[in-house]
């Protein structure tokens, strides 16, 4: 009985279920399929054996779609292939619109933008009948403080193997004058090679205004090194003690002796005559305060203080005391941009460029600095006044470092009102 009930409920849904359609067969398939076996499960539970854990039903397969919806998920999905291929490729040519072609022509004849002109250095009104050191009468590298009565040479990379100097702003031809110079720094250079003895020295002496920075390099340029040597005209002699760091050194100096005596005190003390210079030699020319550093710095005292570092002999006077009409004044520089002269050297190697510059610049003593690793090299004195050539090693890398200054020699320059000669060598 209960067999034949169960054939007349399936007939009974057989005949009320509507006909499906060819896209729908499958599907309804798999549902006949579960609905009979749940049938026959219900119809028969004395058949089941033993209780046992059923496994994990198994996901039925999903009712297939019509065609027109298979068709578009296809196409989105080919869509999104491309998309994602297009993604990071470059397009091609005939992709590119008429702005990029002329963008790109633009970029390709337009003329690059000049760089904007460096910024001057301010210069503060400073009172010029005082006695101070010459922002103009110095070497580009040497930092004048603000109050013109210290500098200091600058220090970092190559700089350090590179000496500095400058003169005051006043010469004097008559009388018996003095100054005082204090070393008050030896500035740290770590990065300096270890056979590097002594890196930090201090020249001190009276000069030409038309001669070189470098102090004793030339006849009437006589210094007191803190090596405890006297130099003059690439001439040096034992002379007084060594001197370094906070100790003071007097300058003296007699025109009214037969012959012009410069003499030197340290720290008060007397260390007697270190030159003395022909009168006929000097034919009325003034004699101006010179220093020359190498890594160090100083402060000057010209006469400005109320008391001097150390008493000095009743019979001199300080510069600063000299009445102004009868002191020298130094060559000045130009007042404005407009007037600045830069020459630069060209033409062939060995055609004569260095020797021209050397004549033009003596024709007109103190007028240009000189820019070219060939000059730099003459202020990299190492341990000597003339440059080391026996070592090929040690000039090799001199020559390295000068051109490594030069770049910023001349970033120097261009902001400062001065004449210039470019003249870098082959």
């Amino acid at each position: 009985e209960e067999e034949e009930e169960e054939e007349n409920g399936m007939a009974e849904a057989q005949a009320h279920a509507a006909p499906a359609g060819p896209q729908q067969q499958a599907g309804n398939e798999t549902m006949e399929l579960g609905q009979s076996a749940a049938a026959e499960a219900e119809a028969e539970p004395e058949r089941r054996e033993p209780e046992v854990p059923a496994p994990a039903p198994e996901p039925q397969p999903a009712i297939q779609q019509s065609g027109k919806g298979r068709e578009s998920q296809v196409e989105q999905t080919a869509d999104k292939s491309k998309e994602q291929n297009r993604k990071g490729v470059k397009r091609p040519h005939e992709d590119h619109g008429r702005g990029y072609y002329e963008y790109i022509e633009e970029n390709k004849y337009r003329r690059s933008k000049s760089p904007l002109p460096p910024v001057e250095e301010d210069e503060e009104e400073f009172d010029d009948t005082v006695v101070a050191l010459d922002t103009y009468n110095c070497d580009l590298h040497f930092k004048i403080n603000r109050d013109r009565f210290g500098a200091m040479p600058l220090t970092m990379e190559g700089f350090a193997y590179l000496w500095a100097g400058g003169r005051a702003s006043y010469g004097v031809i008559k009388g018996k004058i003095c100054f005082e110079m204090k070393v008050s720094e030896k500035v740290p250079v770590k990065h300096l090679p270890a056979d590097q003895t002594d890196p930090h020295e201090v020249r001190v002496g009276w000069s030409l205004d038309s001669y070189s920075m470098l102090l004793g390099d030339e006849e009437l340029s006589v210094g007191y090194s803190g090596n405890g040597t006297k130099c003059s005209n690439c001439k040096s002699e034992e002379y007084g003690e060594k001197f370094g760091e906070n100790d003071v050194i007097g300058c003296f100096i007699n025109f009214d002796a037969d012959e012009v005596e410069v003499s030197y005190s340290k720290n008060g003390q007397d260390l007697g005559v270190a030159f003395k210079i022909g009168k006929d030699c000097l034919t009325d020319r003034a004699l101006f305060p010179h220093v020359l550093c190498h890594n160090c710095a100083v402060e000057f005292n010209f006469g400005q203080l109320e008391t001097p570092y150390f008493p000095i002999p009743e019979d001199f006077i300080f510069i600063q005391q000299v009445p102004l009409e009868e002191r020298v004044r130094g060559p000045k520089g130009p007042n404005t941009k407009g007037e600045c002269e830069v020459l630069m050297m060209v033409g062939l190697p060995g055609s004569g460029k260095s020797v021209w510059v050397s004549k033009h610049s003596a024709a007109h003593p103190g007028k240009y600095n000189i820019l070219g690793t060939n000059n730099i090299m003459d202020i990299m004195k190492v341990l000597s006044f003339k440059r080391q050539k026996t070592d090929r090693g040690k000039l090799t890398t001199l020559i390295q470092q000068a051109t490594q200054c030069l770049s910023k020699f001349i970033e120097i320059a261009a902001r400062k009102k001065r004449n210039y000669i470019l003249d870098q060598t082959n």
